[in-house]
């Protein structure tokens, strides 16, 4: 189990984490959530024992490996699978020792626990992952530096996952990704045999990967169980019960000083009061959860909606070379109030694409007709470079108002999301979705009929990233996105076409198709990749080993059985709890119904108790599955 005791860690000055204490069992998966800045990333460097920390303490079992994506892409002239493979460092060890060993007692030794490692099964692994993160068999024996950063940064999270480390953290791993990679990466954590903890703004990763959620808000740990959606659902139910039995509390406090001060200096009355003062020091604040609003997003709207479509494309090559084309005969339209999103993976053409819909590129061949008096705004990541770091959010939009009176160019700063004195921090000092905000301000500033999203979630976090789904979906314009944030896509798109083979298809049906797509693509893929790092074992070696594996999972059968068993105890206890705590919420009970307000309480104690009690078994059996597994 990972146990963090009254936690406290300082950066700067800052106070990020707060005397925080939190347990997280083994084989949990968990998605750590908080607004950007709050200390997540501060949280992994501690666990790692790469930053010290104040106070507190932070425990792991024995002998467990943690695994976390490298800072640096590799690079270098070996294969991508031989960078994978490395990253097993035992079995690399034992195989080194393996060839100069001569003592057969360490010989029989090196060869069992390769047997016990499945050792001769790890390429086949690690061409899955490969493949899943989209390199093709062809592509895993290349040298990794032929390939780009971005793609060595898959490279780099592939050997993470290979080497199933006992505790493995992730910092926002979609970034790097495309969609197509992204779906692949959700199933694999899905499924990860071990206990992981993911920084993530993807929605729907947090939705289908994990099955807990720790939130840090305050410098405080907050474990909830479930998927986001059903944090959110209870993290808005405490909120609403905190903010009550604040009310409640302060309505007492007053009370009891009302008191204090009318009857202090009475010697009738002096005891009492002293009495009521030391009530007073004793109580301890309820501090009400705030629910912080996210500043909106708002896209103006064009001036005037123009006649479809507003661009048209018709035999269209397009690329960077004339005589090898990226996209060819391309013959497609956008109208006027269009919500498409791009599909296909990385280095199929989709930036190639939105550049030449934005004008950035011109074709080699056939037609491109633009409506008349057009006005397109293009965003793309690369971009967010390119503002002036010393300049201030009120000086780029001065920029783009230089008649305009201050107060009119303070206002409309203010709209795209840098109010008061927010307008004049040097764009320096802003955070990535702070840049990505005053460039999603500054790109669509004079009421586009078109805007252009080229990943635009990369910078933003959860609550922002529903912001701008809200200001896509109320802009009365066209709307062209690349996203891999697949919450993103399924709130805004109504038109899906897919990039792939130098060519633009309609895609029909919706993204839960394309995932079946994607994964079942990327499964024939890894088979192809194991089937061509086959080492010859034979096939009455592979029977062998699966027979074994059945014998295995049916000897921790009945272990799986009793795990399931108190994890369904554990939900429809937590059904109870959660009927009765919002019964003890309503206004006046105590006053009203005072019996039933007793009987309530005393049901909630007894549930907390079988709660307890079926948590404990659910460790216990969880602890008993990963000794027997280990």
């Amino acid at each position: 189990m990972l146990s963090i005791s009254d936690l406290s860690i300082r950066i700067a000055g800052r106070l990020l984490i707060d005397n925080a204490s939190v347990q997280i069992a083994p084989g949990a998966r968990v998605g750590l959530v908080g607004r950007n800045g709050t200390g997540k990333s501060t949280l992994f460097r501690a666990l790692c024992g790469e930053l010290a920390t104040d106070s507190g303490r932070i425990a792991l079992p024995p002998r467990w490996r943690i695994g976390k994506l490298a800072q640096e892409a590799p690079n270098g002239l070996e294969s991508l699978t031989e960078i994978v493979l490395a990253a097993d460092t035992e079995r690399a060890s034992l195989l080194a020792e393996a060839d100069t060993a001569t003592d057969p007692a360490r010989i029989a030794d090196i060869q069992t626990r390769l047997a016990d490692m499945a050792a001769h099964a790890a390429p086949a692994r690690a061409a899955a992952i490969l493949s899943g993160l989209g390199f093709s068999a062809a592509d895993q024996a290349r040298p990794c530096a032929e390939f780009s950063g971005g793609w060595r940064m898959r490279v780099a999270l592939a050997a993470t996952l290979f080497a199933e480390p006992d505790l493995l953290l992730l910092d926002e791993p979609t970034n790097y990704l495309d969609l197509e990679g992204t779906l692949w990466l959700e199933d694999h954590l899905a499924n990860y045999p071990r206990t992981v903890i993911v920084i993530s703004h993807d929605r729907d990763l947090l939705d289908t990967s994990v099955n807990q959620i720790l939130h840090l808000d305050r410098g405080r740990l907050t474990l909830y169980r479930g998927t986001y959606s059903s944090f959110e659902h209870q993290r808005a139910e405490r909120i609403v019960l905190d903010q009550k039995h604040a009310r409640r509390q302060q309505a007492e406090r007053e009370r009891l000083q009302a008191f204090v001060d009318r009857f202090r200096a009475k010697a009738t009355k002096a005891r009492q009061a002293q009495s009521r003062m030391k009530l007073l020091a004793r109580m301890e604040p309820i501090t009400a959860l705030v629910n912080d609003e996210v500043r909106d997003i708002t896209f103006p709207a064009p001036a005037k909606i123009l006649s479809p479509p507003i661009i048209a494309l018709d035999g269209v090559s397009i690329g960077y070379d004339a005589e090898s084309p990226v996209l060819k005969r391309l013959t497609l339209r956008v109208d006027h109030d269009d919500r498409i999103a791009l599909l296909g993976q990385n280095g199929n053409g989709k930036s190639t694409l939105v550049k030449l819909l934005a004008g950035r590129l011109a074709p080699f061949e056939g037609a491109v007709t633009r409506a008349d008096k057009l006005a397109i705004a293009y965003f793309a990541q690369h971009q967010l470079d390119e503002l002036n770091p010393d300049a201030t959010p009120y000086d780029h939009v001065r920029k783009l108002m230089k008649d305009a009176p201050e107060a009119k160019v303070r206002a409309r700063a203010g709209a795209i999301g840098f109010p008061e004195k927010a307008a004049d921090t040097p764009v320096r000092n802003l955070s990535g979705g702070e840049k990505a905000r005053l460039l999603l301000g500054l790109a669509t500033f004079a009421g586009p009929n078109l805007i252009i999203l080229d990943e635009p979630t990369n910078h933003l976090d959860i609550d922002s990233r529903a912001a701008l789904a809200e200001a896509i979906n109320e802009f009365p314009g066209a709307v062209i996105m690349v996203s891999h944030d697949r919450y993103l896509i399924e709130a805004c798109a109504d038109r899906l076409w897919v990039v792939a083979d130098q060519a633009v298809t309609p895609f029909d049906g919706d993204l839960d198709d394309y995932r079946r797509l994607v994964l079942t693509a990327r499964r024939a893929g890894a088979t192809d990749a194991e089937s061509a790092k086959d080492d010859g074992e034979g096939a009455q070696g592979r029977i062998d080993q699966r027979r074994a594996a059945a014998v295995r999972r049916s000897e921790l059968a009945p272990l799986r059985q009793r795990i399931a068993a108190a994890e369904a105890e554990i939900a429809r206890i937590n059904g109870i709890l959660a009927k009765i705590d919002a019964a003890l919420a309503l206004p006046d009970l105590f006053a009203r119904e005072p019996d039933k307000a007793a009987q309530l309480a005393k049901a909630r104690a007894a549930a907390t108790a079988a709660l307890e009690k079926a948590e404990e078994d659910w460790l216990e059996a969880s602890g008993s599955l990963e000794a027997a597994t280990a």
